[in-house]
């Protein structure tokens, strides 16, 4: 698999203190895209399940993980790694958002069982409108698990879109639902 970005914790994109695991690989190169760094797939990226269940479980082991959030590139582009990634993860935590560029009916429903909320529709620059959560308006919130809809409705309801910086080896990463003029 193919993994850029492991961070924790990740307040910004969903309710909690959230694991956030970055994807890559996309195919749809959308303009204004804000990770374009991970759109292709870069040996440098290539990883196991194991490698990566190792550190969650190290995190999961000193802190409280609220949930998981992933986004990318785009998790879809690498369904088999998507869906072995989703059942280990689950059992740490079963709130799951997911990002995606495809549309919900495009997706196998054996996936979209093991995802509690997910956010789809491709980004749209010019539709970016600080929408909670999302890239741009055109993409939609499903929540999936009615385990997690009373909560998830309530923290829509309630929240903002924030920004949160994390420090790297190579510098920083800006983590959030940034506007269309953003400049680090």
């Amino acid at each position: 698999m193919y993994l850029a970005r492991i961070l924790y914790p990740v307040k910004v994109l969903g309710p909690g203190n959230r694991v956030g695991i970055w994807f890559c690989g996309c195919p749809r190169r959308c303009e204004g895209c804000s990770n374009p760094e991970l759109l292709e797939f870069q040996k440098r990226y290539e990883t196991s399940l194991e490698t990566v269940m190792s550190l969650i479980k190290k995190i999961a082991q000193n802190h409280v993980v609220d949930g998981f959030t992933i986004t990318g590139g785009d998790p879809f582009f690498q369904p088999e790694d998507l869906s072995h990634l989703l059942k280990e993860i689950k059992q740490i935590s079963d709130d799951i958002i997911v990002y995606t560029g495809y549309m919900k009916d495009e997706l196998p429903t054996t996936l979209l069982k093991n995802i509690a909320v997910l956010i789809d529709a491709p980004y749209i620059k010019a539709r970016n409108n600080n929408c909670l959560l999302r890239g741009s308006d055109n993409q939609t919130i499903y929540i999936l698990s009615e385990k997690y809809r009373d909560a998830y409705k309530k923290y829509l309801a309630t929240a903002e879109n924030q920004i949160q910086n994390f420090a790297t080896r190579d510098g920083y990463i800006s983590v959030g639902i940034h506007r269309p003029d953003f400049k680090f």
